[in-house]
């Protein structure tokens, strides 16, 4: 398997830093300087995205064993959107190296179930991986958007993110389907119980791609879980409240 691409900077506690769709590890620059004040940070790109090689495929078991391949022993995993539900995944598969969780703006189900209310229609999901195909551009430009809608600051956030998605190459296309495709059928509900390391959830309280509630519920079920909601946010709190998502962590 080929190995992800890692930049390692800063001292203290290994915290590796998991982007979300579409984006890559300098999704995190706004943050990254004050981090390493405290931290040993190791800035992942996932496969297809970034400075990470192009797979053949991009199921989320083998994402998941990508990133063990370079997780330090004891590690506190943050996983933003898509990345959590990776940080998740790498916690029960490897619950002696993963010390700590940190799940930023993600929820264990993605779209409406029967029993979850807290997701995104499939339909608008099925639709989008559609629109994708047919008019990526504008597609991916809606998302951005989406991202942060319902925060403060929302034309330099939205700036920001466009900055940071023509940083480097843009993703794969097969893993930015794949990873629509994770999200369509992902469901970690009935395995939260079994995350048996502490978990802190940081969400955006207006949050349109994920709903806070989601994490109120994770927060309710996980064994070991602190939440922390940020007012007046959309989805990439990291972008929009740079100082507190930083402070939230200096507390782990």
């Amino acid at each position: 398997m080929n190995r992800l691409h890692v930049e390692i900077l800063g001292k203290g506690p290994d915290l590796v830093m998991l982007h979300g769709w579409a984006m890559h590890s300098g999704i995190w620059d706004s943050v990254r300087d004050q981090l390493a004040l405290h931290f040993r940070l190791h800035l992942v790109d996932l496969p297809g995205h970034g400075q990470s090689p192009v797979w053949k495929s991009y199921s989320l078991e083998e994402i998941v064993a990508s990133v063990a391949e370079i997780l330090p022993a004891e590690s506190i995993v943050c996983g933003w959107s898509l990345g959590g539900q990776v940080a998740i995944k790498l916690a029960l598969s490897m619950p002696t190296q993963v010390s700590q969780l940190v799940l930023v703006a993600t929820t264990p189900c993605f779209v409406k179930r029967n029993d979850w209310q807290w997701g995104m229609d499939q339909s608008t999901l099925l639709l989008f991986m559609e629109n994708l195909e047919r008019h990526y551009a504008q597609t991916l430009s809606r998302f951005f958007t989406l991202q942060v809608n319902g925060g403060c600051d929302m034309t330099s956030v939205l700036a920001q993110i466009r900055n940071h998605f023509f940083q480097h190459k843009q993703p794969d296309g097969h893993a930015l389907r794949a990873g629509l495709q994770i999200l369509l059928t992902t469901d970690l509900r009935e395995k939260l119980a079994d995350v048996s390391q502490p978990v802190l959830l940081l969400h955006g309280e207006n949050d349109v791609i994920t709903h806070v509630d989601a994490a109120k519920w994770m927060h309710q079920h996980l064994p070991h879980a602190k939440l922390i909601g940020f007012p007046h946010c959309g989805h990439a709190p990291f972008l929009s409240h740079p100082n507190q998502f930083v402070t939230s962590l200096y507390d782990l």
